[in-house]
């Protein structure tokens, strides 16, 4: 293992595993750092657009067999179907632990981190860094990953929109938008890791973007950003904001990759921030829903347009530098997991406590950098709200798959506050909530 100091804390330099390796951090055993998309001999798969040294994205039928030859490498990974789209594509979960991956409820009392990858389809290189990551992780033999992953569980969705892939298209097979869809879960794509969610409560959810460049304001090679949403406990803002400013970004820089927050435009003299554009509190994002289910959550994005000269006379560079930011991004976020676990446990374990005893005020809108209307905040929340029996049958299903409680009454349901997930409660079902599924009845008196 080698190990680079660093101010107040150590980070893992990352190297190859194998001589193919897209590689991922935390795996060091040498301090070479393997090229996004080389193609060299190695016994270990290799995904397409590693073979093609980044001349090409991996196809579909190419991540199946990859997936399914990683599977059978050993002990240490698991491929479950999660799910299927409209068009029939799987949704598949790979979970890597040592000795091997826990159940869903050894997972759930345990640690862990999630990549979702390519929730727009059109938005690859995140992808290829999470099948890189997969690989890297189940043929690793060293002492430090053999470690991390006896303390940590990496569960991976490669693939979060396939059929938004398959057509190189942003939204699903219907043209929605996953990532506006994290709490109405219209779409089977989103109900499939909504569940994932539920049933695993994983302590970091990662989420892979790429976005469009806007010179000279918006051109850095990777962004990143943590939930805004003021539901989201102080606890796990500050982890996620950590998460972002001290590991992610610093990991890109160290290897030569410019980095700044999503959704904020700057200066390119001075640097100081001119317009925010976007990466706002919007709660159905799964950046901020991950927030507000008690996560610490991270959004990366890296820069698609190519603008050096190199970038534009070689499209294969461009995909290469695409790639390598983000797997140099998964170096800090790797090394976070490592260094922040009792912080990150004690964070999150502390929040999905505290909604029993149901306290404090609930934000229908606003972000940590944008103060909410006064009537957008619930300073003294309902005990629960009353549903119709027409009402309960619309959203009961939804409400399961978020882990709501609700305790039926007749031929409807009351769900209280009192809860682990009590800010979700009224964003689903106050009449005031932007993105709610239904206007239930607020009920003042508890008993």
């Amino acid at each position: 293992m080698v190990i680079r100091p660093r101010p107040g804390r150590s980070r893992w330099k990352t190297a190859a595993l194998t001589s193919v390796a897209l590689l991922v951090p935390l795996l060091a055993t040498t301090s070479a750092r393997a090229t996004p998309g080389s193609a060299a001999n190695s016994p270990a798969p290799r995904t397409g657009f590693e073979r093609s040294h980044g001349a090409r994205w991996t196809t579909q039928p190419e991540e199946q067999h990859f997936l399914r030859t990683v599977d059978r490498a050993g002990r240490h990974v698991t491929l479950d179907t999660i799910g299927r789209t409209e068009q029939g594509r799987p949704l598949q979960l790979i979970s890597v632990g040592a000795p091997a991956p826990p159940r869903p409820e050894g997972v759930r009392d345990g640690n862990s981190v999630l990549l979702v990858c390519s929730q727009h389809g059109d938005e690859p290189a995140g992808r290829e860094a999470c099948l890189s990551t997969v690989r890297d992780l189940a043929f690793a033999e060293d002492r430090a990953t053999r470690r991390f992953l006896s303390r940590t569980t990496v569960l991976v969705i490669p693939t979060a929109n396939p059929d938004g892939r398959a057509a190189d298209a942003r939204g699903n097979s219907a043209g929605t938008d996953i990532n506006r869809d994290h709490l109405a879960l219209r779409t089977a794509e989103s109900r499939a890791l909504a569940a994932v969610l539920r049933d695993r409560r994983p302590d970091i959810v990662y989420d892979l973007h790429e976005y469009s460049a806007h010179a000279p304001y918006y051109v850095k090679d990777l962004l990143s950003l943590w939930p805004r949403n003021l539901n989201t406990a102080r606890a796990l803002h500050r982890e996620s904001t950590a998460l972002s400013e001290q590991y992610v970004r610093p990991a890109a820089q160290d290897a030569g990759h410019s980095t700044g927050i999503y959704g904020i435009w700057t200066d390119p003299e001075t640097g100081e921030p001119v317009n925010q554009v976007a990466g706002d509190g919007q709660e159905r994002i799964l950046r901020n829903t991950v927030g507000v289910k008690h996560s610490v959550g991270l959004l990366v994005e890296t820069r698609t347009d190519p603008l050096t000269d190199q970038e534009k006379s070689d499209e294969a560079a461009n995909n290469r530098r695409r790639v390598g930011s983000q797997l140099a991004a998964l170096d800090g976020a790797f090394d976070f997991a490592d260094t922040h676990r009792g912080r990150i446990e004690a964070a999150t374990a502390k929040a999905r406590g505290a909604g029993s005893a149901d306290r404090g005020p609930v934000y229908l809108d606003g972000a940590d950098n944008d103060e909410p209307a006064d009537d957008q905040v619930l300073t003294d929340p309902p005990c629960g709200y009353a549903l119709t029996a027409a009402q309960w049958h619309d959203v009961s299903s939804t409400l399961r798959l978020h882990g709501v409680r609700a305790e039926r009454r007749g031929d409807g349901a009351f769900v209280p506050l009192r809860q682990s997930q009590r800010a979700l409660v009224p964003l689903l079902l106050d009449g005031r909530a932007k993105f709610g599924l239904t206007a239930g009845m607020p009920v003042e008196t508890c008993g």
